[in-house]
């Protein structure tokens, strides 16, 4: 195992012991984000002091950036990290939240995790190296008929940006399988890349949500492509068998 990967494992683990600790209690410190309906609560703050805190002392001269605001400056290195992607499910009480964390330098992603303390399942991916789900090779979906494929996304916190990917998705729904909205788009990047799920997009993500999780996918075999702004929506992406990725982005595209 790269040192890289080895010490993204073990902060996504430590995170991942300090949210289990919380799981299930009444929220602490709870805050709103960027709308009432973002929100964060100590056990992300925790999770994230966590993981900086280790990352600071094992790699003092790489940066860092974590949703829940850590920054740090440093060198030809970078830490990318989600401390708890799914805050809503965790808050409720749904199995169904993770911890990515990615290391990148000016090539792009070198190493990622994606921890689900729940399943204690981990996901992980090197840039030369295959991908894996608990040291086991795994590979993405083969599909090539759309009609067949089981599509992953998610929605926003914004009314009007809802109400726009709702209509996206309202296209595509006859043209698949079905479509999934589980809430953990680290998560969703993970199951896509071991076939869990076919295909999966979704706009307005952040880079903390997908650093580690497109490595995966992209490891495993699929195709990753960028979603342009579709106003109200921000970017996003959209992850296939190669065989599907071009319709798909057709659908999903205004």
């Amino acid at each position: 195992m790269s040192p890289d990967l080895e010490l993204a494992e073990r902060a996504a683990r430590a995170a991942g012991e300090v949210l289990m600790t919380y799981y299930g209690r009444a929220p602490e410190g709870l805050a709103s984000k960027t709308s009432a309906t973002d929100p964060v609560s100590d056990a992300d703050r925790e999770a994230e002091r966590v993981i900086r805190e280790l990352l600071s002392a094992e790699r003092p001269d790489d940066a860092l950036v974590g949703e829940e605001g850590s920054r740090i400056e440093g060198g030809a290195r970078r830490w990318i990290v989600d401390p708890l992607d799914g805050t809503i499910n965790y808050l409720y009480g749904l199995p169904q939240w993770c911890v990515s964390v990615a290391c990148e330098d000016a090539g792009g992603a070198l190493a990622g995790v994606v921890y689900d303390p729940m399943r204690d399942e981990t996901w992980t991916a090197t840039r030369d190296g295959e991908p894996l789900l608990d040291g086991v090779a795994i590979r993405g979906s083969g599909r090539e008929e759309l009609a067949g494929a089981l599509v992953a996304t998610g929605f926003g916190y914004d009314a009007g940006v809802r109400a726009a990917q709702a209509a996206v998705a309202a296209r595509l729904l006859p043209r698949v399988r079905d479509i999934r909205r589980m809430g953990a788009a680290a998560l969703d990047l993970a199951w896509t890349a071991a076939g869990r799920y076919d295909a999966y997009y979704e706009r307005g993500i952040q880079h903390w949500d997908i650093a580690a999780g497109v490595l995966i996918c992209t490891r495993a075999g699929l195709s990753v492509r960028e979603l342009a702004p579709a106003p109200p929506s921000d970017a996003g992406i959209l992850v296939a068998p190669p065989r599907l990725v071009d319709e798909l982005v057709a659908l999903v595209t205004d």
